[in-house]
């Protein structure tokens, strides 16, 4: 009888464990780099118009995202004194208590839009990996900050720096960790042993993109999917030997930003200079073919989509995204005709950006205004059910004052950063 007591409470300690830690956010756009928020008894509409924090704690500048994994939350920012500076920075998700910090020299050369690293920690079993704007990669021990091993990516691989700096999130797969770099010789993907830090692979001398690669399957093959300055690529992780590539010159300048999209064996990119391109991959081997292709006169008078900062959304035959200048659309997948624009979700600007996140048939949508919009989007029109300011905008990523670092959603709370501070809010449907 007092074994299975025994047993009884294991379980129920295990339940409780696997209950408050099950949804959480590792990595970029979520543990899948979807954008998809699997958990339930989520607030569906908002008590009131601002969301009241559960805590907040300073922090400096930066456009990285917050990550989340057991019981941490994770972000990196900038200072200028009394030296310019990186720093990668630990929280405890409940509290937010400061778990750890660590800092190093970076000096902002010739990078545009200063206001701090862009890509978001990885956090792979009990090793985090922070990839700073000049190319400062380090491999960090998750739960102490121990530095495990660390290298300079633009000294070591001779970068040709893009003109806002390294951006794109590393991506993991089995031992390596996979980064789109653009430096010499034939080294704009590279992939190293996550234990170590040495070199496995490289490939491409295509000049790098800010836009974060995804993994896919075609057939039973893995594919690492990388939009680079001038092709859109598909990559045996293993090997870096190339699967197939598509051509998608950049007009005026590589802007790339967007994360490619794969839903239902189509891929999707956009750019704000230069539209957008749709990709049929096919479902046995790792073969890709051209769709469409459509790009507006500039990007003021765009056609199709135009995206910037946000990623766009896929859901059935249709495609959601933000334009050029904040106009919300939706697109006929096949076509990439226009559905329907709307200009209410976030106020028309250059640049202007919503993240979008999907959790069941709800959109959760988180503007640069610093408001979460909680939506249906369907081909009918965008239906707003309820909307509530989260956090404020500051003026150090954009001076009109913005938020654009990607939200984190784990435990029933939303984690998100301004230039000033890392706040959490709860939003359990109470």
């Amino acid at each position: 009888m007092k074994l299975v007591l025994t047993f009884l409470l294991i379980m129920v300690l295990f339940g409780s464990t696997v209950s408050i830690y099950a949804d959480e956010w590792p990595d970029w756009r979520g543990p899948n780099r979807d954008g998809t928020w699997k958990e339930t008894g989520i607030v569906k509409k908002f008590d009131s118009d601002k969301i009241q924090a559960k805590w907040r704690v300073p922090i400096s500048s930066g456009y990285s995202g917050p990550t989340v994994a057991d019981g941490l939350v994770y972000i990196t920012d900038r200072i200028e004194e009394p030296e310019e500076m990186e720093r990668v920075l630990c929280f405890d998700a409940m509290s937010g208590e400061e778990k750890w910090s660590y800092s190093y020299p970076c000096e902002y050369d010739d990078i545009g839009y200063r206001a701090g690293p862009r890509a978001s920690v990885i956090l792979d079993d009990d090793r985090a990996y922070s990839l700073g704007a000049m190319g400062h990669l380090h491999c960090i021990q998750s739960k102490t900050g121990e530095v495990i091993w660390s290298k300079d990516l633009k000294k070591e691989y001779q970068i040709r720096m893009p003109i806002w700096g390294i951006a794109a999130a590393p991506i993991m797969f089995n031992d390596k960790v996979i980064l789109q770099i653009g430096g010499e010789n034939d080294a704009c993907i590279i992939a190293l042993n996550k234990r170590t830090g040495d070199e496995i692979w490289r490939n491409l001398e295509d000049d790098a993109s800010y836009s974060a690669p995804i993994l896919i399957k075609q057939g039973n093959k893995p594919v690492v999917v990388f939009w680079t300055g001038r092709n859109v690529v598909g990559l045996n992780p293993n090997t870096g030997s190339l699967y197939w590539q598509e051509k998608f010159e950049p007009g005026e300048m590589i802007q790339g930003i967007a994360s490619p999209v794969f839903f239902n064996n189509y891929l999707l990119v956009s750019g704000f200079f230069d539209g957008s391109l749709l990709l049929q991959l096919d479902k046995t081997k790792p073969v890709a073919k051209k769709v469409w292709m459509r790009r507006g006169k500039n990007e003021k008078r765009t056609d199709a989509l135009h995206s910037c900062i946000s990623t766009p959304l896929i859901r059935g035959n249709y495609i959601y995204g933000v334009d050029s200048y904040g106009e919300l659309r939706c697109l006929d997948l096949l076509t990439g005709d226009r559905i329907w624009e709307d200009l209410s979700a976030v106020t028309k600007a250059r640049w202007a950006n919503i993240h979008l996140i999907q959790n069941g048939d709800l959109t959760y949508m988180f503007n640069e205004h610093g408001e979460l919009i909680i939506a249906k989007l369907s081909p009918e029109g965008f239906h707003e059910m309820s909307r509530a300011k989260l956090i404020e905008p500051t003026t150090d990523q954009n001076k009109r004052g913005v938020t654009w670092a990607h939200p984190a959603f784990a435990y029933k709370h939303v984690y998100i950063r301004n230039d000033k501070e890392l706040i959490c809010a709860d939003l359990t449907d109470k």
